[in-house]
């Protein structure tokens, strides 16, 4: 686990290995979400890295009958 400091303007430096792990650059946009007492920060990513990410996903089940 990575340690950070908040400056006086609230800002983090993300770890090295954290950015590279997640390929974060520069002027990315993320989500800040407060949950459970901690903070959690997202990656907004372009839609177009998303295209196959559910390949081979199982999407035989039964449908409830108002859904059909």
């Amino acid at each position: 686990m990575k340690s950070v400091t908040v400056s006086p303007k609230y800002q983090i430096v993300i770890p090295k290995t954290v950015r590279e792990a997640l390929n974060l650059h520069p002027g990315q946009k993320m989500q800040v979400v407060e949950y459970a007492g901690r903070i959690e920060l997202i990656p907004e990513r372009d839609i177009k890295e998303l295209r196959g990410f559910l390949k081979g996903i199982d999407t035989k089940f039964k449908r409830e009958e108002d859904r059909l």
